[in-house]
């Protein structure tokens, strides 16, 4: 009898608390009929931290009705050519999103004889279809206001929405234009401007599954780039190197991937691997000599291939006379031959060898003077940084020294080099 009583007293109360729960819902449903939003969101949330209604669908779409609501409310003003709130308006419409997508998760359950009868999806579909570009409008919103990281919610809630199941048999609900491809960028860029770095890796790995669409924002190569700078700003020199590699084979043409692999490759002495990547480098982009081959010329001076350094510098200048980068290069080139040779010399005890190399030396230093002379130059016409003008002039002033010393009379321009880098005599 005792635990007839029991389970008795368990059933009523059962009852009694659904019976409550959805009270709390009518009450919700009253509330957002009556416009009370605010009693409706204090309702709701009751109801969907309820068990006896926390997986019911309409729990949840009413919850995304709530928000709609606050949207539809404020768009209507906007419309009419009311004043309208915008954050009310775009926050409403952030807030409807996931409690719809619960809404139709729980509608896919199969009840208890293993049938699925999604009431809330026609409805839900529907309003979600007819928000769909409004998202673009709060991530800009947001965006403008410098909330990246709200930004990047609209935006990627727009990329989703096309892919959710509810609109797996609908092939033709979007159309999955040039706008789209450019919305997944936004997102990509709003998550890394707001430094949310594990969000930004997984929108780009996302992106890069996915058909790349041509837009006017940006090209396929640049999602590797971005790919490549997330992994570079977390620290991660493996995937760095692993995404550089793919970029260099997939975008040749590309003057990120190569150029960077370069540098890496030089930082760290592979200058074999250096040469490699610069004569691909090369080959796909023959019209930036100025940058390129006189890049691998200083590689080859480096090892003192100086035949070799100066055709590549010759190269350059061929292409772009006023090449600052092979101008002095090629200028160092003959200087350090120069003082290659003087070093010799001063070894030296026969007369006859020595004026051989001193000859040598002159003419070195005599076809280093033009280009630094062009090189200094171009530095002051175009206002270039004093470090780098006054690192011209020493090296100026070094040619004007020895080529005086040679028997050259060069006390001239001597001591107005040394008048501009403020040296006293």
């Amino acid at each position: 009898m005792k635990k007839f009583l029991f389970f008795t007293l368990i059933a009523v109360f059962s009852a009694g608390t659904m019976f409550a729960q959805k009270k709390v819902l009518k009450d919700a449903k009253r509330a957002l009929d009556s416009n009370n939003l605010e009693e409706a969101r204090t309702l709701i949330k009751q109801a969907i931290n309820h068990p006896e209604t926390a997986n019911d669908p309409e729990t949840w779409k009413l919850y995304g009705d709530i928000g709609n609501k606050a949207f539809d409310n404020e768009r209507m003003n906007q419309m009419l050519g009311k004043p309208a709130n915008e954050k009310v308006m775009y926050d409403g419409l952030l807030e409807s999103y996931y409690p719809y997508v619960k809404a139709d998760s729980l509608g896919q359950l199969p009840d208890e004889k293993g049938k699925v009868k999604n009431k809330v999806r026609k409805d839900i579909s529907s309003i979600l279809k007819a928000n769909h570009p409004y998202y673009i409008n709060g991530g800009v919103y947001y965006n403008e206001q410098k909330d990246y990281s709200k930004a990047a919610d609209f935006f990627e809630i727009y990329w989703d929405i096309p892919t959710l199941p509810m609109f797996e048999e609908e092939k033709d609900a979007f159309n999955l234009d040039s706008t789209y491809q450019i919305i997944k960028y936004y997102a990509i860029i709003t998550a890394i401007q707001a430094d949310d770095h594990e969000r930004a890796l997984r929108l780009i790995q996302r992106a890069l599954k996915e058909p790349f669409i041509e837009n006017s924002a940006y090209k396929e190569s640049d999602l590797y780039e971005l790919l490549a700078s997330e992994y570079l700003e977390i620290g991660d020199s493996t995937k760095f190197m692993e995404v550089l590699y793919e970029g260099a084979e997939k975008f040749p043409d590309s003057k990120y991937f190569i150029p960077n692999l370069i540098n890496i490759f030089i930082r760290q002495g592979e200058h074999e691997k250096a040469m490699e990547y610069l004569d691909k480098a090369i080959a796909n982009d023959p019209a930036n000599a100025c940058e390129l081959n006189s890049v691998k010329a200083a590689l080859m001076v480096e090892r003192k291939d100086y035949a070799a350094a100066e055709v590549e510098y010759n190269k350059a200048l061929e292409q772009d006379p006023n090449c600052e980068r092979a101008l002095e290069g090629l200028a160092v080139n003959y200087i350090l031959q120069a003082q290659d040779i003087k070093e010799v010399t001063s070894t030296l005890t026969n007369r006859q060898q020595q004026i051989e190399n001193d000859q040598k030396t002159l003419e070195l230093y005599q076809k280093a003077l033009p280009l630094l002379e062009k090189y200094t130059e171009l530095l002051k016409a175009r206002n270039a940084d004093e470090s780098e003008i006054n690192s011209a002039l020493l090296k100026l002033r070094n040619v004007y020294y020895n080529l005086s010393l040679l028997g050259v009379d060069k006390s001239k321009e001597l001591q107005e080099v040394e008048a501009q880098l403020n040296i006293n005599q």
